[in-house]
């Protein structure tokens, strides 16, 4: 096996699959000294009528792990088969003309995303990270998901300001139009809960969800 850590390229020198073609979700594991194979989910994540958000982002978890599980049959240097790891993030935003919550997804033009943003300026969100593992047996496989909210307050933002932050080219594929990694931080005074689930995964979560596993992650090996 080798012993670089990140994506790889062949099964046999991975310990698990990554159901998202998440580049932050990728260096956020890298960093966690995985070896994954990277088999992105295609599943539908249109949410149901009345759907509450934390049951969304674990549907969608478990949806993209499940299915990758299904027609994967990779196998690891020991012809183990190679368990899948689904990860989802939502933003969450009160509801404008109700009392109950709107989930933000990507935003699919720059007056959606300014529309976004300008709902979450000067208040607090709720951003919501679902994991799921799915592993051992075809025909029963096991599976095991952990749910993280964490609360993020922007500053009051101008309409001026959001569009010019779409210009930059970041907010497009972002969960509620955008990347606390990135220049979306000159937004953001106040969080709550934890950073890493804001930018796609809750390190310490998934660094116990994959122990529960035994798939070799973090301190394994020194």
């Amino acid at each position: 096996m080798s012993s670089d850590f990140g994506p790889v390229d062949q099964p046999e020198d991975a310990d698990f699959i990554l159901a998202s073609a998440s580049p932050r979700r990728q260096q956020l594991l890298s960093s966690m000294r995985t070896r994954f194979r990277v088999v992105p989910a295609d599943i539908d994540e249109t949410p149901t009528p009345d759907e509450c958000p934390s049951e969304y982002v674990l549907r969608m978890a478990r949806g993209k792990a499940e299915a990758v599980y299904r027609r994967s049959a990779d196998r690891d240097s020991s012809g183990r088969r190679l368990p899948v790891l689904g990860a989802d993030t939502a933003v969450i935003a009160p509801a404008k003309k109700s009392a109950g919550e709107h989930i933000f997804g990507k935003p699919e033009s720059e007056d959606h995303a300014v529309e976004m943003l300008m709902a979450l300026s000067g208040k607090p969100h709720r951003v919501l990270s679902a994991l799921a593992v799915v592993a051992g047996d075809t025909t029963a496989p096991m599976s095991e998901s952990r749910l993280v909210e964490t609360e993020v307050t922007f500053r009051v933002l101008s309409e001026s300001e959001c569009h010019a932050y779409w210009r930059s080219g970041e907010p497009k594929g972002k969960a509620g139009a955008y990347a606390i990694q990135g220049l979306g931080s000159i937004f953001v005074t106040h969080l709550v809960g934890s950073y890493s689930s804001v930018v796609g995964l809750p390190v310490a979560e998934t660094y116990t969800l994959l122990q529960t596993y035994n798939i070799p992650c973090g301190l394994s090996g020194l």
